[in-house]
């Protein structure tokens, strides 16, 4: 088994100079502890409050839980016990030497805001997705992904080239560090295993009472849709549940990083858009299990191929800006009257609209839907068709050919 060296790391160690209290989460199984114990000093405290009587100590009695684990300390899962956060706190405020908790978790939302709420101003929040396409594939420094010749050029030369089959490849293989080390070879046990811990103890603690075969079924339902703009009804119809307790079981999947959204892009100017959001899985090895693809050949050649393909460079696009710390405004346009671009990312004032095609032949007819935003009164850049093309080109002088590969 190999450790895959991510990119956050660096970022870690520069925070950790500054900051008391760095939190990192994320998805089940993205390696945010195996990342923080590849690079901390051998004097740190290590503590998971996967261990029940670690966790009951940390709940029952903080204070008694941080003397005996003293800091320098990484607490992994820690949203187990949202009462360390203020004592945490106090210890800050008491002059705690920089770099003295690092917290991992894998329920982002509710660990956010018990960071806001607790350590606003003390605490360094990170966010750790699966392994990149540039993790796995790639070398040197990490840098937010952009619309421009530069970016890909330099990304080329640091990148592995792939062909179609390699693409469908990396999507069908997903994200997981635990499959792409080799630590874990029988893919369909993982996620297997994946799922249940996933739903019996994040879902479990969610809802009260959740039928956890029907949950099952109901995130499976929406992997079908990955890629796609939610339509909440079609899913409960699938399994038979009310919209109602569809909505609350998305929110679920958002809150622990399952699924992530890019809403509409709109402003005053555009006035016919539509409101619901896209849906993406934070990873498409996941979809591709869930939606019964064996094989990359048959998910290259099935009726997801191109919404997953979608996915999964959404996800890439993301985790460029998520791994250096950075917030990603990326939305999607679709409008009542069938005018439709898959991306816009929102940088510095500027639009840069994106079509991603399942296709090594784009042509100028795929960006006809770039025109609309001439309309929204902020300035638009220059556009892109991300691709199957095997090289770098470009449509005209306003409009490149990037390769999913370079991502």
């Amino acid at each position: 088994m190999n450790y895959i060296k991510r990119d956050m790391e660096d970022l870690i160690l520069e925070l950790t100079k500054e900051y008391s209290c760095i939190l990192v989460c994320g998805p089940r199984q993205v390696g945010k502890s195996t990342m923080l114990k590849s690079i901390m000093s051998p004097e740190r405290n290590v503590i998971t409050l996967d261990d029940l009587e670690e966790r009951k100590l940390a709940q029952t009695d903080p204070a008694m839980f941080l003397a005996i684990h003293p800091a320098p300390v990484l607490i992994d899962e820690v949203q187990y016990a949202p009462q360390l956060f203020s004592y945490i706190k106090i210890a800050v405020d008491n002059g705690a030497p920089t770099g003295s908790f690092w917290l991992t978790g894998s329920q982002s939302f509710k660990l956010m805001k018990l960071a806001q709420e607790s350590l606003a101003g003390r605490v360094a929040i990170l966010h750790l997705s699966g392994v990149s396409q540039k993790e796995m594939y790639g070398t040197g420094e990490n840098t937010q992904f952009k619309v421009n010749t530069q970016y890909i050029l330099s990304a080329k030369e640091k990148r592995t080239p792939t062909d179609v089959n390699g693409i469908y490849e990396r999507i069908w293989n997903g994200s997981l560090p635990a499959l792409l080390s080799g630590k874990f070879t029988n893919r369909n046990v993982y996620y297997s295993s994946y799922l249940q811990t996933y739903i019996s103890r994040d879902v479990a603690e969610e809802i009260d009472g959740v039928n956890q075969t029907q949950f099952l079924d109901f995130i499976r339902a929406a992997a079908c849709r990955a890629g796609q703009v939610l339509n909440v009804h079609s899913i409960a119809a699938d399994i038979g549940v009310t919209d109602q307790t569809a909505k609350r079981w998305l929110d679920v999947l958002e809150k622990s990083d399952i699924i992530f959204y890019l809403h509409p892009y709109s402003n005053n100017l555009l006035k016919r858009t539509v409101k619901a959001p896209k849906m993406y899985f934070f990873d498409t090895g996941l979809v591709a299990y869930l939606t019964r693809h064996s094989s990359p050949e048959i998910l290259q050649n099935g009726a997801i191929c191109g919404a997953i393909l979608e996915n999964y460079i959404v996800a890439e696009i993301r985790k460029t800006y998520l791994n250096v710390g950075e917030e990603c405004f990326i939305h999607y346009y679709r409008d009542k009257d069938a005018k439709e671009i898959d991306l816009i990312i929102e940088a510095d004032g500027i639009l840069y609209p994106i079509e991603i095609k399942k296709t090594s032949s784009p042509n100028s007819s795929m960006i006809s839907s770039f025109t609309v935003l001439q309309k929204s009164a902020v300035p638009v850049g220059t556009g892109a068709i991300i691709c199957l093309k095997d090289s770098f080109s470009a449509i005209d002088s306003n409009t490149l050919i990037i390769p999913a590969w370079t991502i």
